[in-house]
């Protein structure tokens, strides 16, 4: 089946039943979001699993009482980086050298591209940046979990702050960023199981440019190269 075949079936499941997703799904939906591409490849986040009832009936709580995150199976929580920091940044880097047998010293350069041009910009827009690079992994983690038939809901709606206190993240450099529960269906008991799959019509979705359709701008404004800043 393809891709595209996998992405029809799938659908915001409303509706678990509490059936336990085997382990090598698990597994494989998971090392699809490990394998994600991040921002410089710094990989800014990291995903927490969790099946703990009594835990996920907590998270529920904070989550608008939603039935998907005490009917699953696996609860996926997706974290990121609250900022840049000059410690964190060199971490990764130095152990990207170490696997690749290189001296520490190779990346300095471009640490040093990335911290200048991130630090004048704050921590919330450092935080949120990092965010963004989470729903990269999030997003072909449910696109694997389709492609094994395991049902993912994608969830925004709970309370950050509170979920950040209860997994006692405050102090690690994480925050909460989007929830994924995992599992299967109900079918009797789901009211979008059987609905049509709706989407932007693809003339309304995709649209092509030549430069003749795009603006005169007098001015370029003067910027370095960054030829090797890019999704890794």
């Amino acid at each position: 089946m393809s891709l595209l075949d996998d992405l029809q079936w799938r659908y915001a499941t409303k509706k678990m039943n509490g059936a336990t997703v085997p382990k090598e799904k698990l597994d494989y939906i998971l090392e699809a979001a490990r394998m994600a591409p991040s921002s410089s490849g710094l990989q800014q986040y990291k995903v927490i699993v969790i099946s703990d009832k009594a835990l996920l009936e907590k998270i529920q709580a904070l989550a608008y009482n939603q039935s998907q995150i005490t009917d699953c199976s696996h609860l996926l929580v997706f974290v990121a980086w609250d900022g840049y920091t000059e410690e964190r940044v060199s971490e990764v880097f130095n152990h990207m050298m170490d696997e690749r047998g290189l001296p520490h010293s190779t990346m300095n350069d471009y640490k040093n591209t990335i911290l200048n041009l991130y630090g004048p910009l704050g921590k919330e827009w450092q935080a949120h940046h990092a965010a963004k690079q989470s729903y990269i992994s999030f997003g072909l983690a449910i696109a694997a979990a389709a492609e094994q038939k395991v049902d993912a809901t994608p969830i925004e709606g709970f309370l950050p702050d509170k979920l950040d206190e209860l997994l006692q993240l405050k102090g690690t450099g994480y925050k909460s960023t989007v929830l994924l529960p995992l599992g299967y269906r109900e079918s009797e008991n789901d009211w979008l199981v059987n609905m049509k799959k709706v989407r932007t019509p693809k003339e309304a979705f995709v649209t092509e440019m030549t430069l003749a359709d795009a603006a005169s701008l007098n001015e370029l404004p003067a910027m370095g190269s960054l030829d090797n800043f890019a999704q890794k």
